[in-house]
């Protein structure tokens, strides 16, 4: 178990917007491991899903999630100065912020949420429209002045004061819940360290790596990313990988120098892996010719076929009559010695995901 939540921090999360796509992601990059261990480290509260990067879902250490969530918040910060910007009292957005805060204290659905805030601001629950494009599912929502905020965007304002994360889903519905009244041993971090901390924990992810890449990949502003690039520019090291120059850590200068790939290297990364989300070009893994295979519309990241770190093809998977079936469209030749160790992955994803055995088509 420590070694699964030791490699979901140094990988800063697995985007977890498919539950199912961000325990492949850790598959592939935990050896030996099983769907039960990561269910387990949600239960014993050792890993939790929480809005971070991008307002993104992410399963995301519980040790260390102030760091991912307040180093994030200048994006929730945003939205108060929306509302602001429509004409919402300050006084108001605060109240309704403490309101839903307080709520927090133990695990409740959107619903609850709403109720408890409703009471306390007493104000009357509203539903509006809401659930994704063409959805005429009905969401409750709360008057934060003339604004009626679905809970949701409630919650997001309210990660720029306090850090909550999900707790055990009823059923369908999920449930929110404050850090400190569900984290067994919570340690906060103030704004400004969590911001150094995660871009410390980003560099030693993905890089090098540029101000740009850091704040699409946060969500942040790249001015105030700058900023902090700035503050924090005595530990980088200058580098420059064919022509482009970006920073890594000093101190993993040495390392990374000393670096060598075993070949062929392949790993099946699914939907939304993080390796593909680091940085803003993505030409050094995804030349252009294939790029609209694999970053689709509407935010789809497709799951990729890495070999040596580049991409090199796209794949499925289907669980039929209890045996794993995996297509393979590969963007070019592929040498024997790769196909045989995607015929190996696959082979070990029929396991974790408990089938008796693996069939692949590469074509």
């Amino acid at each position: 178990m420590e070694a699964l939540v030791s490699v979901v921090d140094d990988m800063t999360g697995a985007q977890a917007q498919l539950l199912s796509a961000a325990q492949i992601s850790l598959w592939a990059r935990v050896q030996n491991l099983e769907v039960a261990h990561v269910e387990q480290a949600l239960v014993d509260r050792r890993l939790v899903k929480a809005a971070a990067m991008r307002r993104t879902l992410f399963l995301l250490p519980a040790k260390d999630l102030a760091v991912y969530v307040r180093g994030t918040a200048g994006r929730a910060e945003k939205g108060i100065g929306w509302a602001r910007r429509k004409g919402v009292p300050e006084a108001t957005i605060e109240a309704a912020i403490d309101a839903v805060l307080a709520a927090l204290d133990e695990p409740l659905t959107r619903p609850e949420i709403a109720e408890r805030v409703g009471r306390t601001l007493r104000v009357p629950v509203q539903e509006v429209q809401g659930g994704g494009w063409g959805s005429a599912r009905k969401l409750a929502a709360i008057p934060v002045g003339e604004i009626a905020f679905p809970v949701w965007d409630l919650l997001h304002l309210a990660a720029a004061r306090e850090v909550f994360c999900y707790g055990p889903a009823r059923g369908k519905e999920p449930t929110f819940v404050r850090a400190d009244a569900w984290i067994p041993g919570w340690q906060d971090v103030p704004r400004e360290e969590a911001e150094r901390l995660l871009l410390r924990r980003y560099l030693q992810a993905f890089g090098p790596a540029t101000p740009e890449d850091f704040a699409l990949w946060t969500g942040n502003s790249l001015r105030e990313t700058r900023k902090l690039w700035a503050r924090e520019g005595a530990g980088f090291a200058e580098v420059e990988v064919e022509g482009w120059k970006a920073h890594v850590l000093k101190e993993d200068l040495a390392a990374l120098e000393a670096a060598r790939l075993e070949r062929p290297h392949v790993r099946l990364l699914p939907y939304f892996d993080v390796f593909l989300l680091g940085h803003k070009d993505r030409s050094h893994m995804l030349t252009g010719e294939y790029r609209a295979r694999v970053l689709r519309p509407q935010g789809w990241v497709a799951p990729v076929v890495l070999v040596d770190g580049r991409a090199a093809g796209v794949w499925k998977h289907d669980l039929k009559q209890g045996r794993l079936l995996v297509e393979v469209e590969k963007f070019g030749p592929m040498a024997r010695p790769a196909a045989a160790r995607i015929r190996e992955e696959a082979g070990d994803l029929a396991r974790f995901l408990g089938a008796a055995g693996a069939d692949v088509r590469i074509g």
